[in-house]
């Protein structure tokens, strides 16, 4: 499957359960500004927990929304591109919503993933009801210690 093929509309993203019958989708989601290890190696751990690894990507304006002026600092068409190369992602969808709760029930995953700066108790209230509300599963996976996107750009910054 070529790069382009694996990014998704949220129309097109509705169907995957249908298109994967029998497999277990996972569903992670994120900003993704700079790719770094820390991503490839959650995105590749998220994988290993099931069949299908769809990523929620952030569109700019709710990037903006979350990480402030000046974020993103790559467009989302190119993250979208970058993160859909690597090989543990068979699908990526651009989602423009600050909470990805909308898409969640599009896609109607059976495991959620999200990083270890989060706790179920600290998910976003509304993406935690469209969770159970589809029945997924939430998996917290480990930081990789040192590795951040906003300790990349604060690096840069400083020269």
């Amino acid at each position: 499957m070529g790069v382009v093929t694996k990014i998704l509309n949220g129309a097109t993203a509705a169907g995957l359960r249908s298109r994967h019958p029998g497999q277990t989708i996972v569903f992670t989601n994120g900003c993704f500004d700079i790719l770094h290890t820390g991503h490839v190696r959650y995105l590749s751990a998220a994988k290993q927990l099931g069949d299908i690894l769809v990523v929620g990507l952030n569109g700019d304006a709710s990037v903006r929304e979350l990480k402030g002026e000046g974020r993103p600092l790559n467009p989302q068409e190119d993250r979208a591109e970058v993160v859909a190369a690597l090989e543990a992602v068979d699908y990526v969808v651009i989602f423009g919503e600050k909470r990805v709760d909308t898409l969640l029930r599009q896609v109607r995953p059976q495991i959620y993933v999200k990083g270890g700066d989060y706790t179920v108790t600290s998910l976003d209230r509304d993406e935690v009801t469209a969770l159970r509300e589809i029945g997924a599963k939430i998996e917290i996976l480990p930081l990789v210690p040192g590795k951040s996107t906003t300790k990349l750009v604060e690096a840069i910054q400083r020269g």
